[in-house]
């Protein structure tokens, strides 16, 4: 390749039919890979290489006949007879599917007329060799003798020689020809079965699709079932923490229980004590009613007798006062067992 140039490049992913089926489609590269054009100015020659790696996955020399065929919007296609392969590219657009398509049928152009001037140098020398020959054949029959009848006899047999080889090389490319031919039309027959391959790769696609919808339609339902689960989860757990706190009360209210329980077995005895202070209170009563009457006939006395009332003033004074607190501390007595009763 020392002589040969780029003149185009890209990148797409390649892919060789399966050489059995000739039907399906075999990955050449494991990712998009760079696919150039190049152009050897030796040979006056095109062709498609591309490597992967350290290994060469595209090298096909372009010829007239080939034929590039877009099989969709970002897929194409070509024949090569010499490998014995159909090549395809993928391609991340439909614009670089549309600039290699244009660039293949430049190049395949460029192709035929350089094997068209070719084939004219071919027709050029294979003429320019008869007419030598025929021009040597009558000057040797012309003179038999001198130094240029040698020398011509001798260019007369490198030319006859060089017109044997020119006609075994004819044979040769028509061989090489038909034979092209023929791998021509065994590729043609495996592109119409590619095309056809296609055509059901679409609808086993369409397929896929409509099965992708489905088990999206299908993920989006579980995930909507989860949401609710965790929401049950949180519910529960809050259920849970809600029984706890309950359950945390409940013991306390049973304690408290308890308590009020220990708290009734000495309601009897507190009866007890109320009813014996209850009749004291009532004896106490008795005795302020009996002070009140003595109270009134102290008064009385008083009254008949204000000598008597000043000598007795000091002790019913005292009197009063004791009284006084006696009274007092029933009352306060009385309160107090009241109170007891209404918190029994």
């Amino acid at each position: 390749m020392g002589q040969e140039q780029p003149i185009f490049t890209t990148r797409a992913h390649v892919f060789q039919i399966d050489p059995n089926t000739k039907k399906n489609w075999m990955p050449a590269s494991k990712q998009a890979v760079t696919v150039s054009y190049f152009y050897d100015v030796t040979r006056n020659s095109y062709r498609i290489i591309s490597v992967d790696g350290a290994k060469v996955i595209i090298n096909s020399t372009i010829t007239p006949n080939m034929t590039f065929t877009k099989t969709s919007q970002k897929f194409g296609q070509w024949a090569d007879s010499r490998a014995n392969t159909v090549f395809g590219l993928g391609f991340s657009s439909e614009q670089q599917l549309t600039k290699f398509a244009e660039k293949f049928q430049e190049v395949k152009e460029a192709a035929k007329i350089a094997k068209d001037k070719t084939q004219e140098k071919i027709e050029t020398s294979s003429d320019h060799s008869q007419a030598s020959s025929v021009n040597g054949t009558d000057d040797e029959k012309a003179s038999h003798t001198g130094p240029a009848n040698t020398h011509l006899k001798s260019e007369n047999d490198k030319l006859k020689i060089a017109l044997t080889q020119s006609a075994a090389n004819v044979k040769k490319w028509e061989i090489e020809l038909q034979t092209l031919r023929e791998s021509n039309a065994r590729l043609t027959t495996a592109l119409q079965e590619s095309a056809a391959s296609v055509e059901q790769w679409k609808r086993q696609f369409s397929i896929c699709r409509d099965e992708n919808d489905r088990l999206r339609n299908k993920i989006d339902e579980l995930e909507e079932q989860c949401s609710e689960i965790n929401r049950e989860k949180e519910k529960n757990t809050q259920l849970k923490r809600r029984i706890e706190e309950l359950e945390a009360e409940l013991r306390e209210k049973e304690t408290e229980l308890k308590d009020l329980r220990k708290q009734s077995e000495i309601i009897p005895q507190l009866m007890s004590e109320c009813e014996y202070v209850s009749e004291k209170l009532e004896a106490a009563e008795r005795d302020n009613q009996n002070l009140e009457d003595k109270v009134r006939s102290l008064k009385t006395d008083i009254e008949e007798s204000k000598y008597r009332q000043r000598h007795l003033k000091v002790e019913l004074k005292s009197f009063l006062e004791v009284l006084d607190g006696k009274i007092d501390d029933l009352h306060d007595f009385r309160r107090g067992l009241s109170k007891l009763g209404t918190d029994n």
